[in-house]
């Protein structure tokens, strides 16, 4: 039991968020300190996991692989598919699946609290998209496969642009779009969680 509390209280995560900073056991939220608990010896890996495919994210992101976009499109989509997968890979299925929902549960205390994630406040149409691509990421893996990090790049890239994962519709000018194609204002998403942003394949193209 004592070691139990010695790893939590020097226990660090970081949120899927390029933008953020490690966190102590007592400055998580409620859902990812649930997550720790359950899982203590595996808090630090999902730590390095996620420092991991935040630069891989990155990287990806400055090259023509994908459509640059780290907020609702593909490479929103590649970093919840490549998170999941690497988690899925060291941790297992059960672990992964439940830091990733843990994760989101985390973005609605952000939204009801107003802070920021990678420049916009979470909203239910997000959440969707990567709860949808955080199953795809599964998909592509299993635990303790030895499939190179660049192999399994490759394989979520190619699975994006084959359609299998969701992005968020918008136009050329990255304004959000309804299902019918129009545009929704800043005002109209301002503070709500439910909106009328639509969900599309991720070979779609805005």
């Amino acid at each position: 039991m004592k070691k139990l509390l010695f790893l939590l209280f020097f226990t660090s995560i970081i949120s899927l968020n390029a933008q953020s900073k490690p966190k102590g056991f007592f400055e998580l939220s409620t859902p990812i300190k649930m997550w720790v608990i359950f899982h203590p010896f595996k808090a630090k890996k999902s730590y390095q996991i996620a420092l991991e495919t935040n630069k891989v994210s990155d990287s990806i992101a400055k090259t023509n692989a994908l459509d640059k976009d780290k907020s609702g499109g593909q490479v929103d989509a590649f970093r919840h598919a490549y998170w999941l997968a690497r988690l899925k890979q060291d941790l297992g299925e059960k672990a992964a699946r439940s830091l990733g929902e843990a994760h989101e549960k985390d973005n609605y205390i952000t939204y009801k609290e107003r802070k920021l994630e990678d420049g916009v406040v979470p909203d239910e149409i997000s959440s969707e998209m990567d709860l949808y691509n955080n199953e795809q990421g599964l998909k592509l893996i299993q635990k303790k496969s030895k499939i190179s990090r660049k192999n399994l790049i490759h394989k979520i890239v190619n699975a994006i642009k084959e359609g299998k994962m969701k992005i968020i519709k918008k136009d050329k000018k990255g304004r959000f779009l309804t299902c019918k194609g129009k545009i929704i204002s800043k005002e109209e998403l301002k503070g709500k969680w439910k909106n009328n942003k639509c969900l599309v394949s991720s070979n779609v193209k805005n």
